[in-house]
């Protein structure tokens, strides 16, 4: 059995649980509250950043990209037909690409910044950062927000899938991070079709069926959030 520790509103997090659901991996969660650095989690994981995937008694596998190679080499080899990562080499390193260009650039201008004010900070105590999101980060965020949904509409509208002819780890990787902000209404999908269309058969996936579940207690999701015609 897997455990993987998470919050539900951890964009990384999100992106391990896609991969899991879409494997079809037996998994059970355990929410963390990375800022509370617990004791027993910091001995799995001294960096202290989710999300942290453990198997039976092996040692923890730590990191959304080191828990993408690991589900990889340890199931994705066995179905070559639902790999998330290709087989070609030169497939596989557009994957890596966008991965890395969702789960840092998308992440650290813009979906780190909407989760971090509008989700973290409320359940945070007020001696470890919580309170009242501040605007101007905020307003930051939302036009950079813009820019990426252009490259992401590009990406859509010029391939089937985000890195090419299939489904793969990219794909997850920029469906998780969109769906923390679509649960606080805040990505403006009037702004690109092909985004919207690609979102759309993403979050029709059984894999997104928990995602579309999460609930954050005293604040209820966008109305759009589990519309999958929305």
């Amino acid at each position: 059995m897997l455990k993987l520790y998470h919050h539900p509103f951890s964009p990384e997090s999100r992106f391990a649980r896609l991969a899991l659901g879409e494997y079809g991996i037996p998994f059970e969660c355990q929410t963390e509250y990375p800022w509370a650095r617990r004791h027993d989690f910091l001995m799995m994981n001294p960096a202290g950043m989710l999300p942290v995937l453990k198997e039976n008694d092996g040692p923890a596998v730590c990191g959304p990209m080191v828990i993408m190679e690991y589900l990889d080499e340890t199931r994705g080899y066995a179905i070559p037909n639902s790999r998330l990562l290709p087989d070609h080499p030169e497939a596989r390193a557009e994957t890596r690409r966008l991965v890395s260009w969702f789960l840092q650039k998308f992440l650290g201008e813009v979906i780190g910044y909407i989760v971090q004010e509008r989700i973290y900070k409320q359940e945070m105590p007020d001696s470890q950062g919580g309170g009242q999101p501040d605007s101007s980060i905020l307003r930051i965020a939302r036009v950079n927000m813009l820019n990426h949904l252009r490259y992401i509409g590009y990406l859509a509208a010029t391939r089937k899938w985000l890195a090419g002819d299939r489904l793969t780890f990219a794909d997850l990787a920029a469906a998780s991070l969109l769906s923390c902000a679509d649960y606080l209404g805040e990505v403006p999908w009037s702004e690109d079709e092909n985004v919207k269309s690609w979102y759309a058969r993403m979050k029709s996936r059984p894999s997104f069926r928990p995602i579309l579940a999460d609930k954050m207690l005293g604040m209820p999701a966008a109305k759009t959030y589990a519309d999958l015609d929305f």
